[in-house]
This record gives structure tokens, sequence and C-alpha cells, in this order.
């Protein structure tokens, strides 16, 4: 079930969950659009990887917020490759604060990176998929869009959108050959995790029956799973890989 000569576009593919899975997915072949907005020295070391794998990579900076944005990087994958299979939709922001210091500001960024970034990107590739009559529909959503954190309403409710989109897509494209799930880690050896406090991070791994933090790795794993005809029949699934955390 070679994925060779695919096409993928990571969002958020600079780093972290996004950098693992757009390498993964170039270990099978599989030729991505590395999309970046603020990181274009880390963008352009994940395209060196895929290059050294043998894949073709292109990293395109984009704003998700903004529409046009997104259809100028379609476009140009477009151009470039002349078809697009796969969509991960990675790219995420914290802005962590309780609700009562929370700024709006901090509230709609959150909800525009993390929610609306995942329709526009969804939006803009879907009539391609539907010509090609087949595409598969990744989105990164989170164990704290099930269980709630502290501090982070605005992200909670964010990750629990893409769920709901996810479900809701699914069941709109289950005919047309394009499959929409979404995946939902739990907490993971990102930058992020790397720089909480020592005491906080303690706390996290006792919540953690497996008792450690996820490798990016390991949920790149499931995107490549996701991506791959071994999923053909799954939609509207959300895959926890969360080392046993359920609420």
């Amino acid at each position: 079930m070679s994925m060779k000569g695919k096409v993928a576009i990571v969002t958020g593919a600079s780093r972290g969950i996004g950098r693992a899975s757009a390498t993964a997915l170039a270990s099978q072949q599989v030729n991505v659009i590395i999309n970046y907005l603020e990181h274009e020295k880390e963008a352009e070391e994940t395209v060196n990887i895929i290059q050294k794998m043998g894949s073709k990579a292109l990293k395109v900076q984009a704003d998700i917020r903004k529409f046009q944005d997104v259809l100028k990087m379609v476009d140009n994958t477009m151009k470039t490759f002349g078809r697009i299979d796969i969509l991960v939709n990675n790219a995420g922001i914290v802005r962590d604060r309780t609700l009562l210091k929370m700024e709006p500001n901090e509230w709609e960024s959150v909800l525009a990176t993390n929610l609306t970034g995942i329709f526009h990107c969804t939006k803009a590739v879907l009539e391609i998929m539907r010509r090609q009559k087949k595409g598969r529909i990744i989105n990164i959503s989170s164990v704290v869009g099930q269980m709630g954190n502290f501090g982070q309403t605005n992200y909670a409710a964010s990750k629990a959108g893409v769920i709901g989109f996810t479900k809701s897509l699914a069941r709109e494209l289950a005919r047309t050959g394009i499959t929409v799930n979404a995946i939902a880690p739990g907490f993971t050896e990102t930058s992020l995790v790397k720089s909480l406090p020592e005491r906080i991070k303690a706390q996290l791994l006792e919540r953690i029956p497996m008792g450690r933090f996820a490798k990016s790795e390991e949920i790149a794993a499931v995107v490549v799973f996701l991506a791959s005809e071994a999923s053909s029949y799954i939609t509207g699934q959300v895959i926890n890989v969360n080392g046993g955390i359920y609420m």
C-alpha cells in the first residue's frame, strides 16, 4: 500500500508534532508542503531533513487565520505538485490564563488559529480532493479538548471544537472517498512542555498511567496510519494517544 508520490500539506510543520508528522510522511515517500508562520529557520531545517530522505518538500509561509493566505498556499501546492492527497491540520497556539484574567484577544487568537485555521485549510483543499475522489484530512485535537484543563478554557474550547468539526465533516464527506479523523494527543515532549517548571511537569506525569510524556514521533505514527490505505474505512474518529489518561 505505497504512498509514493502523494502530496501532503502539514500546517505548523517547522517543529514539534508538525515536523515529526511531515518527516514521518516523507519516510513513506510522500511529498510535503511545510507550512509555517514565524519559524522560517526551523521550517528550512524540516525541508532539508525531508530532502535527505529522498522526498520533495517545499516550505510555504502562510497565516492560517487568513483565508487568502491559505488559498495562496494551496495554489502554490497545486502549481508545484498538481495534487493534494493529505491535509494535516496541526498548527496551534496556547495563551493560558484563568478566565477571570483572560483578555478577549487571548480568547480570540487561540480560536482563530486552532479552530478557524482548520476551517480555512480544509475549505481550501476540499474541492481539489472531491475532484480526485479521494483524500485524507487529519486534525490534531488534544486530550485537553476532552477533559478540560485549568487555565485553558480557550485552548480546551478550540480543541473540543476540532472534534465536533471532525465528526460533522466526516458525515458530510463519507460517500466522497475523503476521510476525516482527529488525533487527541496527551501531554507531549514539545518545546512547550519542556519549558514548564519541573514541579508542573512532575504533577502532569502523576496523571499519566504510563508515567511519561508522549514523543512527537508517536503522534506522527498515527498520522501516517490515518493517511494510509489501511485506514480507508475509518472516518469521524478521534484516536487518543495519551498514555492512558481517561477522565
